[in-house]
């Protein structure tokens, strides 16, 4: 057979259901240019964004423990209908432990792309659920890769039941970075956060930027819709938009409390670091029919150099 006859073998498909860890389903989403991600029905949680180089750009640890009902340990866990301890819930909420459904029939979602690297699920509470949160709602998640290989995800949460209900949520977002130590947030500065390592108490963060020395587990407060990570060894800047988000969690465990968990490795805190888009400090009403709507969009980009330091204006500019 001649080169010319040689048939291409077919494209492979812009979202694919197939098996994960332990046989549990996931959805693989592939933009034509090479970027992808993974997307669990368990937890509705991605665990996977790679650029068209296939470079990770979420951390997942290597103890990960891919077992309801234990959560999965990286990616991006959403915490609904509560974060961290803020209620009388288990920490971060149900959702993130519990099994979502593709939505077969979703609202249509305004999109800037004409990406088919998409998936809809859907999550609605059992009868168990609703012993523990007794309000009845629909949450829809819409996770897409865009063409430049951007990862999105839209949360809209809809109250069916009859009364009021009030909710705290996070996109949980672990970010892979190469040495904590050489890694810098901007977009922060002067912010008010409050301190979950001193009783949530309310500070003003000082200096240029944000870097990590050791433990950090903050909620920062009327954040603006765009936030750089910028991390030197990789020469890679994460900017990270958001909408209907006003805070913004940092979260790096450090030593001592890696070496307690026991589904993250002892050193793995060097090469993680979580921005989580959040709203925390004002918690969310929603009356009977009244949908929320939040999103994040994650995109990598090269970071510039100047003068041997990046340049956070130059990046947060041209993004």
């Amino acid at each position: 057979m001649s080169a010319a006859d040689k048939v291409a073998p077919p494209p492979l498909p812009p979202a694919e259901l197939c098996t994960g860890v332990h046989g549990l389903p996931k959805v693989l989403l592939r933009e034509s240019r090479g970027s992808s991600a993974e997307v669990y029905l368990y937890g509705g949680q991605v665990t996977s964004w790679k650029n068209d180089h296939g470079e990770e750009l979420l951390f997942v640890s290597s103890k990960a423990i891919f077992k309801p009902p234990k959560a999965i340990r990286g990616g991006i866990p959403i915490c609904f209908p509560q974060f961290a301890n803020h209620g009388s819930l288990e920490q971060h909420g149900f959702a993130r432990n519990r099994f979502w459904k593709i939505d077969n029939d979703p609202a249509p979602l305004p999109t800037n792309s004409t990406s088919k690297a998409y998936v809809d699920l859907i999550f609605k509470p059992s009868d168990e659920d609703l012993k523990i949160w007794p309000h009845s709602f629909e949450f829809r998640l819409r996770v897409a890769l865009g063409p430049g290989g951007d990862l999105m995800l839209t949360s809209r949460i809809r109250n069916t039941d009859a009364k009021p209900f009030t909710f705290t949520f996070a996109y949980h977002t672990y970010f892979s970075v190469s040495d904590i130590s050489e890694v810098r947030v901007e977009g922060l500065e002067t912010l008010d956060y409050l301190d979950n390592l001193q009783n949530k108490e309310r500070f003003t963060e000082q200096g240029d930027a944000l870097t990590f020395e050791s433990e950090v587990d903050k909620v920062y407060l009327s954040t603006p819709t765009k936030i750089a990570i910028l991390d030197h060894e990789k020469k890679r800047t994460f900017v990270i938009r958001k909408d209907g988000l006003p805070d913004a969690v940092v979260w790096n465990p450090w030593d001592k409390k890696a070496k307690a968990m026991a589904d993250f490795g002892d050193d793995e805190y060097k090469h993680m670091l979580c921005v989580e888009p959040a709203s925390i400090e004002k918690p969310i009403t929603l009356k009977p029919g009244e949908e929320w709507r939040g999103r994040q969009e994650l995109s990598a980009v090269p970071s510039s150099y100047c003068s041997g330091q990046l340049d956070p204006r130059k990046v947060l500019q041209g993004c």
